[in-house]
């Protein structure tokens, strides 16, 4: 935006709608009156609007919930404004519009909007581009119109839409052509989880996430530092027992927190720990379940003593009896271990990692939570020292993920060639149009089967990075861009 916006009128909307539009699942609103395009409100909710139903009734049942929130929310006493539209276009409707086809494109039921136009035989629907407005804007007043003015206008010098250019053009082209959503069964799961986000962190990640896949945000998926996983830096350090001598900690005590650090690392890393065994004088340190037995010593210091193999063994046999030959068998420690470990090890068939390395494993699996296969790892679990063999492992899952990257960028790319020429707002492509792109700008030699395998992985509800239209063969499948791949 080069000039600045100054807006000194509201346009009051049911708060339902208002929030539906703030989160970006919505870029409508119904208007009794036509409004001239390029107009600019700020949007007042209200607990007065023109439904004519209960609104159980009115909204559709996947977004009754939020619906119901944002009802309890409005105030009777002041009303508070964070966002400002644009009206984009304002398109009459008919009662002669086939409402099935627009009900699910929108909030509204086709009951609903059947009987606004049977009482009101008119309506306006309004294309909106939502922004944020820089503060909040608290009004004491009580709307009793659509439009209510400003005591002092609000002037904007930076435009922070909700959707970018190219999503919203997206949406509107879906909506003006009546074009079905693609993935209803993910705006149902949207809505199960949303009342779960104030207090769970996690179903916060994934519901912004779904919400960029199903185009209802264009935020990227960057992953920010998350706090709660400050841990990780300390798993080497932990394993370190002189550094807790100097903090004035005992051997014993070192030791029990390195090994809770290690147990807390291979839950993280999606083994199952089973919390029966612990270690302490002839305790198993860590014994893990699933998805393949495994059971871990850990020795915190210096380094890892020679008699830790037998110590194991002895261990191991003693509570897992005949089971523990079936287990990957692994010691964690510090420092490089003695020619005569090693060979104890290799003998006894036990895997022997540097506490550094746990510490880069578990670093990979929050940087891209997905990345690391438990299963393909266990190949690479083999008897000795095998710290170079975790780090061949890490090495092939960034380049997987790097490649993966690399697809998802030539469809990109191609959407963007393809805007410049045809202004196409939702450009797709074949497989074989997305595999020669991809060998000419990065100089592989992929076949057209390796890249549907990759962009099935990508396009799936699950990842979300591409869209698909599926065809009548894989062949014929077509693929669109969503959202980049971030590697740091």
């Amino acid at each position: 935006m080069n000039n600045s916006v100054v807006i000194n009128t509201a346009i009051c909307l049911p708060a339902p709608d208002i929030e539906a539009l703030i989160q970006g699942r919505s870029i409508v609103a119904m208007s009794k009156n036509y409004i001239v395009p390029e107009r600019q409100f700020v949007l007042c909710p209200t607990d007065a609007s023109i439904n004519v139903l209960p609104v159980e009734q009115y909204y559709h049942s996947n977004f009754l919930a939020t619906a119901e929130i944002a009802l309890a929310q409005v105030s009777a006493e002041t009303i508070s404004l964070n966002a400002w539209v644009t009206c984009e276009k304002c398109e009459p409707l008919h009662n002669t519009e086939s409402l099935s086809a627009l009900s699910p494109l929108t909030i509204w039921t086709t009951e609903a909007l059947q009987e606004i136009l049977r009482q009101r035989h008119n309506i306006f629907l309004l294309y909106l581009r939502v922004y944020q407005l820089p503060e909040l804007i608290t009004l004491s007043i009580k709307a009793n119109s659509q439009f209510i003015y400003l005591k002092e206008p609000s002037t904007i010098y930076e435009a922070k839409p909700v959707l970018n250019d190219r999503t919203f053009a997206q949406r509107k082209h879906q909506l003006e052509n009546r074009q079905p959503s693609l993935h209803p069964e993910l705006e149902e799961l949207q809505n199960a989880i949303a009342s779960l986000t104030i207090s769970q962190p996690a179903a916060k990640q994934l519901d912004e996430d779904i919400k960029v896949f199903l185009g209802w945000s264009s935020d990227k998926l960057i992953k920010q530092a998350d706090p709660n996983l400050a841990w990780i830096n300390d798993i080497a350090k932990l394993g370190d027992r002189s550094i807790e001598q100097d903090e004035g900690k005992s051997n014993y005590q070192a030791g029990t927190d390195f090994e809770i650090i290690a147990r807390r690392s291979l839950d993280f890393l999606g083994f199952k720990v089973e919390e029966n065994y612990k270690g302490g004088a002839g305790g198993l340190d860590l014994f893990c379940s699933q998805p393949y037995p495994l059971v871990c010593e850990c020795k915190a210091g210096k380094s890892i003593p020679d008699r830790a193999v037998e110590e194991l063994d002895r261990i191991g046999r003693r509570h897992l009896k005949e089971n523990y030959l079936q287990a990957v068998r692994l010691i964690i420690g510090p420092g490089k271990p003695t020619k005569n470990l090693k060979e104890s090890a290799e003998i006894s068939k036990i895997s022997i990692i540097n506490v550094m390395t746990l510490q880069k494993l578990v670093e990979f699996k929050a940087k891209y939570p997905g990345a690391i296969n438990l299963v393909e790892l266990q190949q690479y679990l083999q008897p000795g020292q095998i710290d170079y063999k975790i780090d061949e492992y890490i090495d092939k899952a960034e380049k997987e993920i790097k490649l993966r990257s690399q697809i998802i960028t030539a469809v990109k790319e191609l959407s963007e060639q393809d805007n410049e020429t045809s202004k196409a707002t939702h450009p797709s492509f074949t497989v074989t149009e997305i595999r020669v792109h991809y060998n000419v700008t990065h100089n592989p030699r992929l076949n057209d089967e390796v890249v549907h395998h990759l962009m099935i992985e990508l396009s799936s509800p699950l990842t979300g990075y591409l869209g698909r239209i599926k065809g009548s063969d894989w062949n014929s499948d077509r693929f669109y861009f969503l959202h980049d791949l971030l590697i740091n």
